[in-house]
């Protein structure tokens, strides 16, 4: 995904069968440090939720022309100038898709970072899908694998994703239907509207999501000074500025109000999204988003 600021280092795009070995040849070593960080938050993992006939509530979700009138939460709807459906819930197995972001923007690190945001997104998605699978989930990859329940989960899926070649920057959201579950993850550095909009068309399939957002500490903080250049991964284009300091205010303005953004938007309709910095540790993000798909919440500000 294109970067709303440029991001500071020369990253070169490559062609798709670099970029796919590349990403093969980190997968054995994410795969077994998927599985440590398993091992520090798999305590009572529970059996997922699904919605269907039931009391509980599932989420929000915008009405879809031909619904029935009496699924239509008025309360909800009257908040804003959308009309939702309110969704129930039963307790069963059921499908998860895991999305990792694989666009240029995603191999950035800088020196404070303890890994590529590339690296950080593919360990919590193998995490996921280990813990997901061993408690019977059907899990699937947008695009590489459809969802499948096996107790090697994560292992299946680190070897479809090493043999995939080159993935989509967007997750194609064809094939998910109502009443699953989407774990998201990705720098979502694309212009907010243009995100929103791959939401939104989400959020009519009937699918709740999860979206955790991973980032680089030089992308929150804007240490830069003096003259510096930057480029960006997505194009090549480059901007200079003799004095970057001068800009660093706009800048992380830009960037905390697209945030804040998507997470309203997420917490309106009852999905959860989490922040994931990559001076940090990645199971701080797991236990945010363990919480999130056994009970309703919005933002988690608290794994960033």
């Amino acid at each position: 995904m294109a970067a709303i600021g440029a991001q500071v280092q020369k990253t070169g795009t490559g062609d798709a069968l670099a970029r796919a070995r590349q990403r093969a040849a980190l997968l054995p070593d994410l795969l077994v440090e998927a599985r440590r960080i398993l091992n520090t938050v798999n305590t009572g993992w529970h059996g997922r939720r699904k919605s269907g006939v039931g009391e509980s509530f599932w989420q929000f979700r915008p009405y879809t022309e031909g619904e029935a009138i009496s699924r239509i939460d008025w309360r909800r709807s009257a908040r804003d100038d959308r009309t939702y459906i309110r969704d129930q819930e039963w307790e069963a197995a059921h499908t998860v898709w895991l999305w990792a972001d694989p666009s240029p923007s995603m191999l950035f690190k800088s020196e404070q970072a303890q890994a590529s945001k590339e690296s950080r997104a593919l360990v919590m998605i193998l995490a996921l899908a280990e813990l997901l699978s061993r408690s019977g989930e059907r899990i699937g990859f947008p695009g590489v694998t459809d969802p499948t329940s096996a107790r090697n989960g994560a292992e299946r899926l680190a070897t479809s994703l090493a043999h995939a070649g080159n993935l989509s920057a967007k997750p194609d959201l064809s094939r998910i239907k109502r009443f699953s579950e989407v774990v998201l993850v990705s720098d979502f550095l694309d212009p907010v509207d243009e995100t929103i909009a791959t939401l939104e068309k989400l959020a009519h399939s009937g699918a709740r999501a999860h979206l955790i957002e991973v980032y680089d500490p030089a992308e929150e903080d804007f240490p830069y000074r003096r003259r510096t250049e930057f480029v960006d991964p997505e194009t090549g284009s480059s901007l200079t500025f003799g004095r970057a300091e001068d800009y660093a205010d706009g800048y992380r303005r830009l960037f905390f109000a697209r945030r804040a953004a998507l997470s309203d938007f997420c917490k309106r309709i009852g999905w959860s999204y989490t922040t994931n910095r990559t001076d940090r540790l990645a199971s701080e993000a797991l236990v945010s988003v363990h919480m999130n798909m056994t009970a309703n919440v919005g933002y988690q500000g608290g794994a960033s």
